[in-house]
């Protein structure tokens, strides 16, 4: 499974392993319901947003061997979005596109780097194939995992992440296959200072936990399958923001296996108004943990905070120069988006 690229800001990282739109406090009626806390850790595949170079090659004709992308000005880490205006999310469309063009140059619209560029490229009949081409390597999904917080329990609708997911032009990735895997943590890479961990694991593709619908700057969104075995989650209500506290608190996290435990945890700050849903400053103090994983790692956002037997946010960041440490969203949050 590829390792997703983050936006780094200075002394954090989004701690998806592979940006607030809406705001509402949990009131009288949310405080009453029920929720599944999660703590799984899941796997999910996103859309590149188009046909993503990964790698420029040669193209072998009847008259020798040809780089039309290459010389045409394509460079790894572009991703094509159109050929002569019509959009390209997979590499079939792609494909389809360049026998279209039955070997007459095309027009290609590339994005980089935030910006975008039409280039004329001719595509070549390839000798061994006989399909067109133009020379790339290209992707058009990415694989991901992260941590599910919670579930509903008369919906079954979940939230998992608590941050958004993104390509390396910070663009807000798409969802490009509804099902949500179980995922087998097989490994970790400890976090140390100025370098984020991870967790390493493997889509479990006979077990599918959910079927995802919504992705947005505070997660991933969906809906549970109703025939998972519920009777292993602790069933919890939600609390505010205003009503979390420095001190003690607990996150559910897998970093073993597919069952997630409880961790130790000490809220060191609590900003009920920050515009980017950074509303907790955490520190991991549980011993296990700091054993295991060095603290917060890649993989662990979205695993449940709760303080007082109440579920109150999730994990979203590590702390790059401190890994113990992190930030963490209030579940108002999650749950009004």
């Amino acid at each position: 499974m590829r390792k997703l690229k983050f936006l780094i800001a200075a002394a954090l990282t989004a701690v998806l392993f592979v940006l607030g739109s809406g705001f509402r406090v949990v009131g009288a009626e949310a405080a009453t319901a029920k929720y599944y806390i999660g703590g799984m850790t899941a796997g999910f595949m996103l859309s590149a947003g188009g046909a993503e170079v990964i790698g420029l090659s040669e193209v072998s004709a009847e008259d020798g061997l040809h780089r039309p992308a290459e010389d045409a000005g394509i460079r790894v880490g572009d991703t094509i979005v159109a050929v002569d205006g019509i959009h390209t999310k997979t590499i079939g469309d792609l494909n389809a596109a360049l026998e279209r063009s039955g070997g007459n140059e095309v027009m290609i619209l590339v994005r980089r780097k935030g910006d975008t560029a039409q280039i004329p490229i001719t595509p070549v009949k390839d000798k061994k194939s006989g399909n067109y081409k133009i020379g790339v390597l290209i992707r058009d999904t990415l694989a991901g995992i992260g941590t599910v917080t919670y579930i509903d329990r008369e919906s079954y609708r979940f939230g998992s992440l608590g941050h958004s997911v993104c390509d390396d032009n910070h663009n807000l990735l798409e969802i490009s296959d509804p099902k949500v895997y179980l995922c087998s943590v097989i490994g970790v890479t400890k976090g140390i200072r100025g370098k984020a961990g991870e967790l390493r694991g493997l889509f479990v593709n006979d077990t599918v936990l959910a079927k995802a619908d919504f992705v947005n700057e505070t997660g991933l969104y969906g809906t549970f399958e109703k025939n998972y075995d519920f009777s292993r989650c602790e069933l919890v209500e939600t609390a505010p923001i205003s009503e979390a506290s420095i001190g003690k608190a607990i996150i559910y996290s897998t970093v073993d296996g597919v069952c997630p435990q409880k961790y130790e945890i000490s809220i060191a700050k609590v900003d009920e108004h920050n515009r980017d849903n950074k509303n907790f400053v955490i520190k991991v103090t549980d011993e296990r943990l700091l054993d295991e994983t060095g603290g917060i790692v890649q993989g662990m956002s979205g695993s449940p905070i709760v303080q007082n037997g109440k579920l109150i946010g999730a994990v979203t960041h590590v702390f790059l120069n401190d890994p113990t440490r992190g930030y963490g969203i209030g579940i108002e949050h999650m749950i009004a988006d």
